[in-house]
Formats: structure tokens, sequence, C-alpha cells
């Protein structure tokens, strides 16, 4: 069976503008555009029948859409830094929906997710590149954000065990309830989200 996590798919105007970070940083892996996306929780390897179970679980989670934008950033591995994001915006909405699929994780059988949950989009995955390049590199790029951008589902992704990066197969798509938010937010808002 692949590795599975659950995750919020990046739009493609905001992975457009996410693409025009890659670049500048010796040493870095960047990820494939299709590859971006939010983990909410990596299940790992699992057998046919837990992830059967899992499908049926969150396929009765019932939540509502929410919106988030990008906004900065950053680096994971202070002295030896080993991968580049964007962060997140905090929304309570998302922080709900990860509570709820970590439950429903643990309730299954599954140890607890042992990392704090760090809304962020993996750009690029450092391999040899030197502390003051990526200083560099992160002092230049800053104020990056994004519009705000609605999400309407999320999804379980698979991935083969390889380095990490991609490529991802999204598996099942689970569909969050529309609210009043969106009828109120406009028109440009709206993202186009992969098929």
């Amino acid at each position: 069976m692949p590795r599975l996590f659950t995750a919020l798919e990046i739009p493609r105007n905001v992975a457009l503008s996410l693409s025009l970070l890659r670049g500048g940083l010796p040493g870095a892996r960047w990820i494939d555009v299709e590859n971006y996306h939010i983990t909410l929780r990596f299940i790992g390897d699992v057998d046919n029948r837990t992830a059967d179970e899992i499908v049926d679980r969150l396929d009765r989670i019932d939540r509502p859409e929410f919106q988030i934008s990008l906004n900065g950033i950053g680096s994971f591995g202070s002295k030896k830094p080993h991968s580049i994001w964007a962060g997140v915006t905090a929304n309570p909405d998302m922080t709900a929906l990860q509570g709820e699929i970590e439950r429903i994780c643990q309730r299954i059988g599954l140890p607890p997710d042992p990392r704090k949950f760090t809304p962020h989009v993996t750009l690029a995955r450092l391999k040899s590149a030197r502390l003051d390049d990526v200083i560099h590199y992160l002092s230049g790029r800053g104020n990056f954000q994004t519009a705000p951008f609605f999400v309407p589902r999320f999804v379980l992704m698979s991935s083969k065990d390889s380095v990490g990066g991609g490529p991802y197969v999204r598996e099942e798509y689970f569909p969050l309830y529309e609210n009043d938010m969106r009828s109120t937010a406009g028109s440009t808002l709206s993202a186009e989200y992969p098929l």
C-alpha cells in the first residue's frame, strides 16, 4: 500500500505565485508545482483494510469550507536547514478539521502524530545548502503573500516511498459544505483546483 496523508490542495493561481519563488538557492531540490499541498495529517503505510476504514471515517466529516492565504516563507532546521516553506495564515476551521482527522486516525489505532501541526507548503528540500545561502534567500522573499482563497475540500493523497516531494496521487476527495461566507466574499476569491 502506498504512503497516505490528508492534505489541502493549492489552487493553480496560488501555485503559480509559489513557483516564482523557485531558484536562487544552491543545494535546493524544488518541489514540482503540481505537488504543492498543505499536509493535514501524515498517515503512512497502512494495509488495505485500514485504508478503507480511514476513507469511510473521513467521508463522514461534516465541516464548512473556509478561506486561507499564504503568508511569508521560512525554513525548517535552524542550524542545518532541511526545507524551505511558505506559511499559511491561521484559521480556526482549518485547525478544527486537522484536529478531527487526527482524532479519527487515533481511534482507528494509528499512533498520535508526534509533530505539532504547523500548516505550510513545502517549496524545496535542502541537501547541502549552506546556512548563509538560506538566510540570504529568505531575507529577499520574506514579504511573500497571496490573496485569500477558498478551500472547498480536502483530499487523501498517496506517495511512493521516495526522498519526498512527490509524485503524489489524489486517492479520494472529501467536500466541505458551502457556507454564507462565499456569497458575501465576492468572486475575487474564486480559485481553480486540480481535477
